[in-house]
């Protein structure tokens, strides 16, 4: 199931569905800290904006433990919220491979993904995989070797790939979560341990993440539940709790 938002505020509601294209099921691990997920099992965040100000609502994962030094966080789930109003998140922890044309990696840019491919860290045979150019375009190709250890998602950048012209990374839930610069003839192994960020402020889906100069952030911990709820106060301050059973 690809990404979405709810918001709801009295009777306005709007539906947003995030990522085109949406890697299918696949069984993989659920976030550290959290229940193991089964596949297709769905995550909810409910999120209330009681600022005195519109805001899209972001949600990210950081690259500490990933395995990838160069390894930037992208605006993952984004969903507009004016005062008063209620956005809700859902998604599953199912994998994929994304790759786009971004020229020079850096924050502030968008990651517009042109292609995902499934990605399963779990399993051999969808754990690695070939990112290639081939008469002017680019692409995913099997991979070259097949030494991606279990737990990790293998991107081997081949020596064809033109410097500094394309980005590529994981995706989560059909939406893109991680890039790098695609360096030709390097092999990047993402280590995904996923655990949720929330903030507020204005971005874009798929925006290339300074997370250094993200200050309003909040931790979304899923501690044997899979549905939360945030609340940002009017001073751009978040609660973050559990829904009453």
């Amino acid at each position: 199931m690809p990404p979405h938002y709810q918001e709801s505020a009295l009777s306005r509601r709007r539906f947003l569905v995030a990522g085109a294209a949406c890697a299918g099921a696949l069984a993989v691990p659920a976030a550290v800290g959290a229940p193991r997920a089964a596949a297709a099992t769905q995550y909810t965040l409910t999120v209330t904006n009681n600022s005195t100000q519109f805001q899209d609502i972001c949600l990210f994962q950081k690259t500490a433990g990933l395995g990838v030094p160069a390894a930037l966080s992208l605006a993952w789930l984004t969903a507009p919220a004016h005062p008063g109003h209620t956005v809700t998140f859902t998604w599953t922890v199912n994998y994929s491979f994304v790759w786009a044309p971004t020229g020079p990696l850096m924050s502030g840019i968008p990651f517009m993904d042109w292609e995902q491919a499934a990605a399963d860290p779990d399993d051999q045979l969808q754990n690695q995989t070939g990112f290639d150019f081939d008469d002017g375009n680019y692409g995913f190709v099997p991979a070259p070797d097949g030494d991606t250890p279990l737990g990790g998602l293998g991107i081997q950048v081949l020596s064809s790939v033109p410097d500094d012209t394309a980005s590529v990374g994981i995706g989560m839930s059909g939406a893109p979560v991680f890039a790098a610069q695609a360096v030709p003839g390097t092999k990047l192994v993402f280590t995904p341990r996923p655990r949720y960020w929330i903030t507020a402020g204005t971005f874009l889906n798929g925006e290339v993440l300074n997370v250094e100069e993200i200050t309003n952030d909040a931790e979304i911990p899923y501690d044997n539940t899979f549905s939360m709820n945030a609340v940002l106060t009017q001073t751009n301050l978040w609660t973050v709790f559990a829904p009453k059973s």
